[in-house]
């Protein structure tokens, strides 16, 4: 065994505080977060999933991570094995192998980290003795499908919820051995691929899902379980702060975000439960990182962000809503230190913004700005989409003169205070992702995105103190395979994670980049992901759909609002027009 690494992963456990080794238990399992472990301890679902399983007296739960660059070549170096960070067990000793994966082109990392943890990728070529493995996260809940041949289970929505049946047939089944029986078992929100078999028609759709589809599971009241910084390391990303969750959700309703439709029902923390967290968290940090889709829209912001300064904290937040944006929470911004805060105006025309529905107008953007500018803040990021539906060079156009704008005002408060800061835009291509109004759209292709990023770069290089990121072209297309694709794509990932070109291993296999990327999707086709239910009726997401090309609008979400369905009685709110519900 490798020494290096091995007294590596021993002092990047010393480093971490206030968390003992789990015990021993009927059931091991080991949390791999097919990332590095910077980027793991950063996330809050990971970090709660970790805390529920060793919660369990019969659970021992330890972690794993895809090593970074340098640890990787040591690994594949010496032959040492992908170990557990808090025992240095080797992976193939645990009983349960649960991945948590909230990112697509993660995907990529599994075959090295099977291959390191000398376990056979595809559930077909394992043995009864080896672990059985959980897919957990947002991918597992957005569209498992692409991992269909490689996983045993995948939780369907969030741990809160279905952690309390699923450990005790896991527990039963380890120590019984029958794993049959736990495949056989109709558990709420967890998804059996090995159970499910599809058709495709001639053309490669779809032709047939279960009868039986797997419904998504959520935490109700957020105050029955806390999401916090269980672990704290400096080593990780974000951790010189202690971070909560405020809500989850979003009542926004942009078209786009599959996030926002995924945690639907919107869901606050009270504010009794966030201080109780906020004072253990000023024991371990000064800043206070408060998380949520739309950390702005809790009903008691304002009051919490008092709070945690009043007690000497500082306050970041996840995301700015610009509609919502205060004077006194742009100060706090500024007064917490921040030297850079990101908004996301998402497109630079207003019929684009209407589109996705972001229910924001010009006046409203630069109005924000200015708040940011005249609190002091140095440097501004913008996020904005590519490649929307019906997008023209007129709408990219119409990006620049907004930026534009927002600089004039950034520069005259740089002037004021002797300092000129930075304005970064960042522009990702624009992803139809699964359970969104957006999902029956085509990606635009390779040829039309590059022209626009390169409108887009033109226009940057006129504004001075302004410039441009943006994510790989090629990258996004990857990304929109996975997050749209079917489980014929999971025999082809070892081959997509070596490289090569996408469109030619698809080609071997019979298969098309087109065929998933771009195609527009019919009223009625049946999706990859139509295997899971998150609740949303799919007539609406269509009406969102049509009111997109249209331009219309929708208001938020409210209480009692019963229009998408997740708030309805569940047997009202699942019909299908093409399947039955369990």
């Amino acid at each position: 065994m490798s020494r290096i690494l091995r007294e590596k992963y021993q002092r990047r456990y010393a480093a971490e505080t206030g968390r003992n080794r789990p015990g021993s238990g009927f059931l091991r399992i080991l949390l791999i977060y097919p990332n590095t472990y910077n980027q793991a301890m950063a996330n809050l679902g990971f970090q709660s999933v970790y805390r529920l399983f060793n919660d369990h007296p019969d659970c021992c739960c330890e972690r794993a991570f895809l090593p970074d660059k340098a640890d990787l070549a040591e690994h594949l170096r010496s032959g040492y094995p992908l170990v557990s960070l808090e025992s240095g067990t080797p992976a193939r000793e645990f009983e349960l192998l649960a991945f948590s994966l909230s990112f697509e082109n993660d995907y990529l990392h599994l075959p090295m980290i099977f291959t390191l943890a000398g376990i056979p990728l595809f559930r077909n070529e394992r043995s009864p003795g080896d672990p059985l493995v959980l897919l957990g996260g947002v991918c597992a809940f957005l569209n498992p499908e692409p991992l269909a041949d490689i996983v045993d289970l995948v939780a369907v929505g969030e741990a809160e919820a279905i952690l309390p049946t699923l450990l005790p047939a896991l527990i039963l089944t380890q120590q019984t051995g029958n794993r049959d029986g736990l495949f056989n078992q109709k558990l709420p929100g967890i998804y059996v691929p090995g159970r499910v078999e599809v058709q495709y028609h001639p053309d490669g759709t779809l032709a047939d899902i279960p009868a039986c589809v797997t419904r998504r599971e959520y935490l109700k009241q957020l105050d029955d379980s806390a999401s916090c910084s269980f672990i704290l390391n400096e080593e990780a990303e974000f951790g010189q702060m202690f971070l909560t969750e405020v809500m989850r959700g979003c009542s926004r309703g942009c078209r786009f975000c599959a996030a926002g439709y995924i945690y639907l029902p919107p869901r606050e923390r009270s504010l009794e439960g966030l201080l109780e967290q906020v004072e253990q968290g000023l024991c371990e940090r000064q800043r206070i990182g408060l998380v949520g889709a739309a950390v702005a829209d809790h009903a008691q912001i304002a009051a919490l962000q008092q709070q945690i300064m009043a007690r000497g904290g500082e306050v970041s937040v996840s995301s700015l809503r610009l509609d919502a944006l205060t004077a006194l929470e742009a100060q706090q911004l500024q007064a917490a230190g921040l030297k850079t805060v990101a908004i996301a105006p998402e497109a630079g025309s207003q019929r684009m913004r209407d589109l996705i529905n972001k229910n924001l107008d010009q006046a409203q953007i630069l109005h924000a700005v200015e708040l940011l500018a005249a609190a002091g803040l140095m440097n501004l990021k913008l996020y904005f989409l590519i490649g929307l539906p019906t997008e023209t060079p007129e709408d990219v156009a119409a990006m620049l003169t907004l930026v534009n704008q927002i600089r004039l005002i950034w520069r005259q408060a740089g002037r004021q205070r002797g300092q000129l800061g930075t304005i970064t835009l960042s522009v990702n291509p624009f992803i139809p992702k699964p359970a969104t109004p957006l999902q029956w759209c085509g990606m635009a292709d390779e040829k039309d995105l590059k022209k626009k990023l390169r409108q887009l770069q033109a226009g940057v290089a006129q504004l001075p103190n302004v410039q441009m990121i943006h994510e790989p072209v090629r990258a996004a297309i990857l990304q929109a395979l996975l997050a749209r694709g079917d489980r014929r794509l999971g025999r082809l990932l070892p081959q997509i994670a070596a490289g090569g070109n996408l469109g030619q291993i698809l080609k071997k296999h019979h298969l098309a980049l087109d065929f998933y990327v771009t195609r527009q999707r019919e009223p009625d086709e049946i999706f990859p992901w139509d295997v899971l239910d998150q609740g949303t009726r799919r007539d609406y997401l269509w009406q969102e759909y049509q009111k997109s090309l249209r331009g219309q609008l929708t208001s938020r979400c409210f209480d009692g609002c019963q229009r998408c369905g997740i708030c309805v009685s569940r047997s009202a709110s699942t019909e299908r027009a093409h399947r039955k519900e369990p």
